[in-house]
């Protein structure tokens, strides 16, 4: 089977283009995204469903790279506490438009970054300094159970950092302890996208990224611990089975 040629001039061409599409519609959306503080949290967070959509869109017109999902139907009506695989930048901006309105924890310092950082501040995340453990962990509960009670779902990398495919961290009850809390379930999401989009990447490769949602698992009946295990044992496993599916030839649009 014929492989699509990674080293082309067309895979560096197409990831300048996206790279320059999402700096260009940041500059655009982030100032009215900024702007936008007045208004409810419903219109900022429009604003910015809209720069995500943009960027997964301008992803799969010219970098040829989409994604399919598997298990919407395991999503609760309630909001929950989202345990995913962490490979890439893109589940940052894909979850957002798989899931309704969401919550990210990320480092504080990432607020002060010049337009990105101002607009995602009007998104309400949780910011945590990651060199005060105690203190991030003490915040994230208490700062998370409120964002739950809104309605929002909340977003926890449990492994901390993005890995390479094929590779796993230790998987921290964090999450598990903050839907315990807030007394809500929580959802295991695995998916592939590092094959396509890898850490601090700026290639992006063709193709089509699986995500896998997991059913739903009651927080306040077992130990977050054992609650943790339960969904480090169930992505892992998805993991591996999307490892061993057949890699499709990769193309881009129209060829």
């Amino acid at each position: 089977m014929p492989q699509f040629n990674r080293s082309s001039f067309s895979l560096y061409v197409r990831s300048a283009v996206y790279a320059a599409g999402q700096t260009l519609s940041t500059l655009v959306i982030g100032p009215l995204m900024v702007l936008a503080t007045p208004l409810s949290f419903r219109w900022r967070y429009r604003l910015a469903n809209g720069w995500v959509r943009f960027n997964l869109w301008v992803l799969g017109q010219v970098c040829g790279l989409r994604h399919e999902v598997e298990g919407l139907e395991n999503l609760p009506e309630r909001s929950g506490v989202i345990l995913c695989k962490h490979q890439s930048a893109w589940e940052t901006l894909a979850l957002q438009v798989i899931f309704p309105p969401l919550c990210f924890i990320l480092k504080k310092e990432l607020l002060n970054i010049p337009v990105w950082g101002w607009a995602m501040a009007t998104q309400e995340p949780i910011a945590i300094d990651r060199t005060a453990r105690t203190a991030a962990i003490k915040q994230v509960l208490r700062e998370g159970v409120d964002r739950l009670q809104k309605g929002r779902w909340v977003v926890i990398f449990p492994e901390g950092t993005r890995m390479p495919p094929g590779t796993r961290g230790q998987y921290n009850a964090s999450g598990a302890a903050l839907a315990q809390r807030a007394g809500c379930p929580v959802i295991p999401v695995a998916h592939n996208a590092g094959e396509y989009w890898g850490k601090n990447g700026f290639l992006k490769y063709p193709g089509t990224i699986r995500v896998c949602i997991g059913p739903a698992i009651e927080a306040g009946v077992e130990p977050p611990v054992v609650v943790m295990q339960r969904v480090e044992a169930w992505i892992e496993a998805r993991m591996e089975d999307m490892a061993r599916l057949p890699r499709p030839v990769d193309t881009y649009p129209g060829d």
